[in-house]
């Protein structure tokens, strides 16, 4: 839930980004095909993983200039690009872009990239929240996309999903055994994506300077004596 004028600016630009490409592409509950599935993720994950490697270039170069440790921050964001990455080499594996949308997946990068490189150095908070809402609606689409394959009709291209062998690059990466299929990879996807969506919220809220609490060793100590203690009381 948005709270303050930013985070409001932040989720209605989502919004009404989300509802521009809806309409463009005729996306609807209604109409998911494969081909249409397989065309929208490989467009939106070749945008998702501009983000995190914008906000680790920029933290790069401010730790360099200020001669300071990031905290923890630089290397979790490229992490976060990596993983948008594989996403996209796992669908490009199930449909090859054509050269028109090739052309497309170009001039997105160059808007949204240099718009998003712009925004982050003015307000990389701004940005995080962004993200945020971006991610959830990842989910939401993802979350879609799963149930269209599980209520899917038999026989329909949708259906075949359920048991189709996932990409050799996705049973790798995600560990999905020899018997992961399509849909146990758009499960897989999603978590990340909600990930995705914690870490960007999280960041939004700390305070300059503050370690990254996901990173931070003192507060993995702190969640692994917790855990130990109820595990303890709960044997008792």
């Amino acid at each position: 839930k948005p709270e303050g004028i930013k985070d409001t600016i932040a989720l209605n630009s989502v919004k009404a980004v989300r509802f521009a490409f809806d309409t463009a592409t005729g996306w609807t509950n209604n109409s998911i095909t494969t081909d249409k599935v397989l065309q929208r993720v490989i467009f939106l994950e070749t945008v998702a993983a501009v983000p995190g490697m914008v906000a680790a270039i920029i933290r790069h170069f401010k730790s360099l200039r200020n001669m300071q440790r990031d905290g923890g921050l630089l290397q979790m964001f490229l992490e976060e690009a990596n993983n948008e990455r594989m996403h996209l080499l796992t669908f490009v594996g199930m449909k090859n872009p054509s050269y028109a949308f090739r052309a497309a997946v170009l001039g997105g990068q160059i808007g949204f990239g240099s718009g998003f490189f712009l925004a982050y150095m003015i307000s990389p908070k701004f940005c995080h929240r962004f993200v945020g809402y971006i991610e959830e609606e990842a989910c939401s689409t993802y979350t879609k996309i799963i149930d269209a394959i599980e209520n899917a009709p038999e026989c329909s291209d949708l259906a075949e999903w359920r048991t189709e062998p996932a990409p050799k690059i996705a049973l790798a990466y995600w560990k999905l055994g020899e018997k992961g299929t399509v849909l146990d990879l758009m499960y897989a996807v999603r978590a990340d994506e909600a990930e995705h969506r914690d870490v960007n919220h999280l960041v939004s809220e700390m305070q300059d300077g503050q370690v990254n609490p996901m990173f931070d060793p003192q507060v993995k100590l702190d969640m692994m004596l917790r855990k130990y203690v109820q595990d303890i009381m709960k044997t008792n």
